[in-house]
């Protein structure tokens, strides 16, 4: 782990990590509030998470715990590469200690770079009820990780869970949820138009713009226009 750490100390940028705090909104009051960053782009990150792809579970915890935000991010890194070549046994470690690190999981990158690959895979063929408990849960994070791990089920053509947990989202206040469920129900339509326009013909009057924007991107110009106009 201590490898890992010195790495990323090598690659720090301080103008990049600037930068960073602005983008993650890390100030008072925003979502990514107090969040600390080294300033290392993601594909020095990746390159990193190759080179330790082998650490223990205790040393990735480790980095869970760091304050600053690459430390995190290459842990999840690895611990997809990890979940991607292991047996069942070692999927369930990756799962529990994914799901006890969930309100570290922090940002909204974080979480999309691993729930669906994670969580969304070893849903596939279990009970999914704790998705359900985090899209109903307070914090942000846990909601952004209930509706980006049924991208998973979503590359299965499954598209139920998607759209329930999307129904209990749908009035959600943030902007982060708005945009996330609106993903997914594009995702959905992607390969089932007609499944995600009976969930917008039910709901898209009274869904967040944002969201409704995100779910009909992909519609041709005059259907888009007809969603956006309230003429369907």
């Amino acid at each position: 782990m201590a490898g890992v750490i010195s790495d990323l100390q090598v690659l720090k940028d301080p103008k990049k990590a600037a930068d960073s705090v602005r983008f993650y909104q890390t100030d008072k009051g925003g979502y990514g509030e107090g969040d600390q960053f080294l300033g290392i782009v993601v594909p020095k990150q990746r390159k990193i998470s190759r080179k330790y792809k082998d650490l223990s579970l205790p040393e990735l915890q480790e980095l869970l715990d760091s304050q600053f935000h690459e430390c995190r991010s290459v842990a999840l890194m690895i611990l997809v590469l990890q979940y991607r070549k292991g047996n069942p046994e070692k999927h369930q470690q990756i799962v529990d200690l994914y799901l006890k690190n969930s309100k570290k999981i922090d940002n909204w990158d974080l979480v999309d770079m691993s729930a669906p690959y994670i969580l969304g895979d070893w849903f596939l063929d279990r009970d999914r009820n704790i998705l359900y408990e985090y899209a109903k849960s307070e914090n942000l994070w846990q909601k952004r990780i209930a509706m980006l791990s049924t991208y998973g089920f979503i590359r299965k053509n499954q598209y139920e869970d998607t759209i329930k947990i999307a129904e209990i989202l749908l009035n959600d206040k943030h902007d982060l949820i708005h945009k996330a469920v609106g993903w997914m129900l594009r995702e959905v339509g992607k390969r089932d138009q007609a499944e995600e326009e009976k969930f917008l013909k039910k709901y898209y009057r009274e869904m967040p713009r944002t969201m409704l924007r995100y779910a009909i991107e992909k519609f041709p110009e005059s259907i888009r226009q007809k969603y956006l106009k309230g003429e369907i």
